[in-house]
């Protein structure tokens, strides 16, 4: 992937990119294949990022592989860009995957995204790989509290558009944000969710991802 010298080049690119995601597809069946949490972690002295990539058994949520890459941070924290800064390393950590990932996780928006492309939309153009986004907060969108029960959903929206469903995923804790990357319907994508939550919060993908990428940060910057 091209880094981008500036943000109106990032933008160009997002509007380019954007016409290419896929939302006509229901994506995998949850529970069976494979799923992939990826996320990132920064040391921002020294300009490093680390991603990692843990491949699951969906069935499972056995661990079946995972790798990690280094890189150096090459664009400029700018909010609805940060896809260009986390990329580059995402993708050579799926590269070192041994296995094909199957569904990727994001820790982070797809459509829920001010420009309707966030990470996981953009890792899914270009990989070609289905990918939702499971982030923590709501980013700029509103949304109604669900129903305190594990399972309950509400829209998450932007004017009148649907652009992801607040999920609650444990009784009585905070909802996560789900929205659709690529290949992958809205419908699906919280069903994976759900199916990757059986204890906590957050998706297993995204918890084994955040420890194993902070773990090799620390070894990095050792």
């Amino acid at each position: 992937m091209n880094t981008p010298t500036d943000e109106a080049a990032a933008r160009a690119i997002q509007d380019e990119l954007r016409t290419r995601v896929v939302l006509d597809e229901s994506g995998p069946t949850p529970g069976t294949g494979l799923v992939t949490g990826v996320d990132v972690a920064y040391d921002d002295e020294r300009d490093v990022v680390v991603a990692a990539a843990v491949v699951l058994d969906a069935a499972t949520l056995g661990v079946v592989a995972e790798a990690t890459a280094v890189g150096q941070v090459s664009f400029p924290y700018v909010p609805g860009l940060l896809a260009f800064r986390e990329i580059p390393t995402v993708l050579a950590a799926l590269d070192a995957l041994p296995c094909a990932p199957g569904l990727v996780v994001c820790d982070g928006y797809g459509l829920a995204h001010p420009r309707r492309f966030g990470l996981a939309s953009h890792l899914g153009v270009l990989t070609g790989l289905p990918t939702i986004g499971v982030a923590k907060n709501p980013f700029a969108f509103g949304y109604e509290e669900p129903g305190a029960r594990r399972g309950s959903a509400s829209p998450l929206v932007a004017g009148r558009d649907e652009v992801g469903r607040a999920l609650r995923t444990q009784d009585g804790v905070k909802p996560v944000f789900v929205s659709v990357g690529h290949r992958v319907s809205l419908d699906n994508a919280c069903a994976h969710t759900l199916a990757l939550t059986p204890k906590y919060r957050l998706p297993e993908s995204t918890r084994r991802a955040d420890s194993l990428c902070r773990r090799a940060l620390q070894e990095a910057t050792a």
